[in-house]
């Protein structure tokens, strides 16, 4: 499918970009610049223009990015000394002050992997990964972290599934709380969800937005059928949580996301103080994938006052604050 997503996207996007330069009043383009950031052909969200201003002096807010878009049609379209009325309107652009984002009391290990994605669900594999991934729990237990954090799916298997596994982490979360990504089965459905593993007990948040022509099919059902059966063997789309999950551990509550959901709008509904985002950039290596997935988590953060926590497999690991 890689190779079809790419034509399909880039072709769909070259025509939002030709549409917007068939116009010839400046004016037009910029409104059309800005309308189709809120354009999200199958729910994939990632085309955000005001990311254009995210290491600059401007503040990248919807309205802050209308000004400046606003103040250069001033250059363009005003004569003579009308021109210097984009003085004003970039200075209304301009971001004044960032907020001072909270970090968690408790100490945090991220883990940063560079797991093959061509490696990473092969059975042979698996008893290398399982022992690694453990050797990294018992690192952060020995180093006297409060919280490891695995990246999505690095369980490459149904975890709910394997007792032998689960009663080993529940051990060890009685000397740290687990934070891994996995799958989970309810028996009828496959969701890609992480586990908490807190003092004994473990919780499953499933993941809520799915990753279109991936984890789900966004077209009518006797196509997406077709699809799974010619790509991915006759595979069913991954099921959803309803709504996203808050998991208190130690005090603190932390918002669960895997990874492109952490860059979805619906993740930050009421504003968490705390998020806990894993993500498997394996699929996009190499690409410009994960440098594109920090610059809108820094974006999230910023909207919404955040502290990203983000273990992520081939680049992106490290706490997101704007």
């Amino acid at each position: 499918m890689i190779p079809v997503i790419i034509i399909v996207f880039a072709f769909g996007y070259g025509i939002f970009f030709w549409l917007i330069g068939s116009f010839t009043k400046s004016y037009l383009r910029a409104l059309a610049f800005l309308g189709f950031s809120y354009f999200h052909p199958f729910g994939f969200n990632w085309f955000v223009p005001e990311l254009t201003l995210i290491n600059s002096f401007f503040d990248f807010t919807k309205i802050k990015f209308a000004l400046f878009l606003v103040a250069i049609l001033t250059l363009i379209e005003f004569k003579r000394y009308y021109k210097l009325f984009f003085i004003p309107l970039l200075l209304l652009s301009v971001r004044y002050e960032n907020p001072t984002l909270s970090l968690s009391h408790q100490k945090i290990y991220l883990s940063a992997r560079n797991i093959p994605q061509d490696k990473k669900w092969k059975d042979s594999y698996l008893n290398t990964l399982l022992k690694d991934n453990f050797r990294i729990i018992n690192k952060a237990i020995d180093e006297k972290y409060d919280i490891v954090v695995l990246s999505e799916s690095v369980f490459p298997l149904y975890l709910n599934s394997r007792i032998d596994l689960i009663n080993k982490l529940l051990k060890l979360s009685k000397k740290i709380t687990i934070v891994t990504g996995s799958l989970y089965s309810d028996g009828k459905n496959g969701y890609n969800s992480t586990f908490y593993f807190i003092n004994g007990v473990f919780y499953v948040a499933n993941k809520v937005v799915l990753v279109p022509f991936s984890e789900e099919i966004p077209l009518p059902r006797f196509i997406a059928r077709a699809i799974n059966n010619h790509f991915f063997g006759g595979a069913e789309d991954f099921k959803n949580a309803k709504k996203p999950t808050d998991i208190p551990i130690n005090g603190e509550v932390f918002r669960n996301a895997i990874c492109y959901e952490a860059t979805a709008q619906r993740l930050y509904e009421k504003n968490p103080k705390f998020m806990i985002a894993i993500s498997n950039n394996a699929w996009f290596t190499p690409s410009i994938e994960p440098t594109l997935q920090h610059l809108l988590l820094r974006y999230y953060s910023r909207l919404h006052n955040t502290t990203i926590y983000h273990s992520a497999n081939s680049g992106g690991t490290g706490i997101v604050q704007f």
